[in-house]
């Protein structure tokens, strides 16, 4: 039976992450170059940021709400949703924790290890355990409108970096997620900008360091 909401979008998003927690870890293995310096100075550890705090603050704004309405009268599921968010905000500061490292020059590659090595166990981890636990209650419990406001707050959220964000959300989809999530996340004047300057700009960056660079291998 097929979802009654479509969840296409946060689909992507989900998976975009994943593949770049896979482009952290190589980057943080790598000798060379200085990892410090990659996470400093390619748009990699930048672009992966700012989609990560638009999905978590389209999420604080618009989906951890109307779910707990929902769920009053659930303890279980309550429980289930407050340690969901109880990642996400340690997760936050991890991200934020980073940074700080990243900006002070004598921090140790030690130290910056560590951290990056915390973001992708956890992240991965809090991916899971949204999907396992947070989108079956989404399909139940939510409304349409709900959701379309949810997913209002997250095109909101992206837009600012939109021209950076939706290609790499983009990366390697198929045809059927490229057309739903552009649908949903640009509005239609804009996606002419999107196929002939952000895709192509998007795909000269080298992300990673070494040529890791935005492929977009899946359909156009």
């Amino acid at each position: 039976m097929s979802d009654r909401l479509d969840m296409t979008v946060t689909y992507a998003v989900h998976g975009a992450l994943r593949r770049e927690l896979r482009q952290l870890a190589r980057a943080m293995a790598r000798p060379r170059p200085d990892p410090r310096h990659v996470l400093r100075a390619a748009p990699g550890w930048g672009i992966f940021r700012s989609a990560l705090h638009a999905h978590q603050a389209a999420e604080d704004e618009a989906l951890w709400p109307p779910l707990r309405r929902a769920l009053a009268g659930r303890p279980f599921d309550l429980t289930r949703l407050e340690a969901i968010e109880a990642e996400h905000a340690a997760l936050v500061s991890l991200v934020a924790v980073i940074d700080g490292a990243l900006a002070d020059r004598d921090a140790g590659l030690d130290l910056l290890g560590e951290l990056t090595g915390s973001l992708v166990t956890g992240l991965d981890k809090h991916l899971d355990h949204e999907e396992e636990a947070v989108f079956p209650l989404v399909q139940t419990v939510l409304s349409q409108e709900e959701w379309d406001l949810f997913g209002g707050a997250h095109a909101r959220r992206i837009e600012p970096g939109a021209a950076r964000i939706l290609p790499w959300l983009l990366d390697g989809a198929d045809a059927r997620t490229v057309a739903s999530v552009l649908a949903q996340l640009l509005p239609e004047p804009a996606r002419h900008a999107y196929v002939h300057q952000w895709r192509p700009a998007y795909e000269a960056l080298d992300l990673w360091g070494r040529g890791t660079r935005g492929a977009l291998t899946g359909a156009r």
